[in-house]
């Protein structure tokens, strides 16, 4: 099964999108301090269907390199496709490294890791809890990473596991999404990769990596920003911040954990006030951390108040990670708006400055939103002193999630 056809067509665009996307790429280089890429294509991947499909045709075309990093890998038989495709290549000579998350991962199957590292899959543990000081378990790697020879990158959502399976047709089928690129792009990706491996292996690279030039394959330009554990303010929070104070008319914000601090809470308030139009898509009755929904749903009269629509998505566990900016610009990748993604773990998030890309993503949204429910202030308002003791309830665990 082959997904090119939902790849985005390079399109023209008018003066005003052009100062757009200038505008926004000259904050984001600056305030972060990383150069943005050129000639980079990506194709937006939702739900497992598509996603798992296009990443197992790309792992089981490799010729020379596998790298594969996640913090979910569970049972089922989709766990069990990802370790023989992996497997197949490592026993045909391709140089294959698989990183777990020691936390998200533990409950893989052990005679399916056995299998995997007969066949020569090097496979290598993000921080084993074990082994570690309470400070450093807190910290895990929530990248998902999948880079096939130097070339092709995958990022987003999805962990490996049964609940990402199917179309989001019912709530055992989780909506997500996950992207494909290809152009320099790649290297960033990469980088996220190796960061993490490094941690956990001796190995930083071997005569199996060939060190590309990429080529132009798009229009899209994309800065790749990780996030990682540290005290005191980051790049990932910078980056959101960078988008939300740049926004002229539109926020759109998918998050499967929304549990900000006060600081990010009043800057969207902020980004409402000043006209720009703030829409959230959040899990509303089919969610794995009710924790997590109360933590936000503590902040909704707020929210509300100032402004922003807030909506609860329906059918299933809604798992995106997607902001989208003005028509022109688009955050992908692991990174939920809450205080553990922004504090604690290890991220991974692409910045794209490509109109037909968030024109994609922007689709998907209002698609969403017909099966979402939204919040209403007045009603949200007068919610019952149990619901309004539930969120009280997490306050004090509120850095934790």
């Amino acid at each position: 099964m082959t997904t090119e056809k939902t790849a985005i067509e390079p399109g023209t665009t008018d003066p005003r999108t052009t100062e757009k996307i200038r505008r926004i790429r000259r904050r984001l280089e600056r305030l972060i301090g990383i150069a943005m890429t050129e000639g980079n294509a990506l194709v937006p991947l939702r739900n497992g269907d598509e996603i798992f499909a296009s990443m197992l045709e790309s792992i089981r075309g490799a010729e020379h390199t596998v790298d594969m990093m996640t913090f979910v890998y569970w049972r089922g038989d989709i766990a069990h496709q990802f370790a023989q495709a992996l497997s197949e290549r490592a026993r045909a000579g391709v140089r294959v490294r698989l990183l777990l998350d020691g936390f998200g991962s533990r409950p893989i199957e052990k005679d399916q890791l056995a299998a995997m590292e007969r066949a020569g899959v090097r496979v290598a543990w993000f921080r084993d809890p074990m082994y570690l000081s309470p400070f450093k378990q807190n910290h895990r790697c929530h990248r998902k990473v999948l880079v096939v020879d130097e070339t092709t990158a995958f990022t987003g959502g999805v962990g490996i596991a049964e609940e990402w399976c199917g179309d989001a047709r019912n709530e055992h089928e989780w909506r997500d999404t996950h992207v494909r690129v290809r152009g320099a792009a790649v290297d960033g990706i990469a980088a996220a990769f190796t960061q993490n491996w490094a941690e956990g292996h001796d190995e930083l690279f071997d005569a199996h990596d060939r060190f590309v030039t990429h080529e132009a394959h798009g229009d899209a330009i994309v800065q790749v920003v990780r996030g990682s554990a540290s005290i005191g303010w980051q790049d990932m929070q910078t980056l959101i911040r960078v988008v939300l104070e740049s926004a002229q008319e539109r926020v759109r914000l998918a998050t499967a954990y929304f549990a900000p601090d006060e600081y990010f809470v009043e800057l969207l308030c902020a980004t409402a006030r000043r006209g720009v139009s703030v829409e959230i898509l959040l899990p509303g009755p089919h969610t794995d951390k009710r924790v997590c929904l109360l933590a936000g749903q503590r902040h909704y009269e707020d929210l509300t108040a100032c402004g922003v629509r807030i909506h609860q998505y329906q059918p299933t566990m809604m798992h995106a990670k997607i902001i989208t900016v003005d028509s022109v610009a688009s955050l992908i990748g692991s990174t939920n708006f809450n205080r553990r993604s922004l504090d604690h773990d290890e991220e991974v998030m692409l910045a794209v400055l490509d109109p037909a890309l968030t024109a994609v993503l922007d689709g998907h949204f209002e698609e969403d939103l017909t099966v979402s429910e939204p919040i209403s202030p007045g009603r949200w308002k007068r919610r019952s002193l149990v619901q309004r003791a539930r969120e009280a309830s997490v306050v004090p665990i509120r850095r934790y999630l």
